[in-house]
């Protein structure tokens, strides 16, 4: 770890570790052996080298900020705190680390994100749905709305 203050590497020192946001982030207090000055840092899992392929054949790293972006736009307005979002996210991730994949289609993705959002809020299923399938007419639309009834 580099010091943000002297830019010294590998001379700071763990003060204090505390696990945040359901696990999934350790928030650790350090202090520089140098200058002495103190810092926080954050550490997530990250899931590592994984490739998404898109509907086109193309392949791109993996990017929790676009499924973030996602389930924001489809829970607008809709009663879910930021907790519950940053839990949504994080079982999401935990589902897309279980295929043990390297490349996973943004298919099996979407499938995911729209499993997880049924549970939360119907709303933001359909709205989520409705992008993820390309919903182009009201009868597309409509089906969609009638799958998740049925369910």
């Amino acid at each position: 770890m580099k010091c943000p203050f002297c830019k010294k590497p590998q001379n700071t020192k763990v003060i204090d570790s505390r696990i945040t946001k359901f696990g999934a982030v350790v928030r650790r207090r350090r202090e520089c052996l140098k200058c002495k000055q103190r810092f926080s840092t954050r550490e997530e899992i990250e899931i590592a080298r994984l490739k998404v392929i898109k509907r086109d054949g193309s392949k791109q790293e993996y990017n929790r900020k676009k499924i973030e972006y996602g389930l924001r736009n489809a829970l607008q307005k809709r009663p879910v705190s930021e907790e519950k979002l940053q839990k949504l996210l994080s079982a999401i991730e935990r589902s897309i680390q279980a295929l043990e994949k390297r490349e996973v289609k943004s298919k099996v993705i979407g499938r995911i994100v729209m499993d997880h959002l049924r549970g939360v809020d119907d709303v933001a299923f359909i709205r989520f749905a409705s992008v993820y399938k390309s919903v182009g007419s009201a009868n597309t639309f409509n089906k969609v709305v009638q799958d998740l009834l049925d369910k």
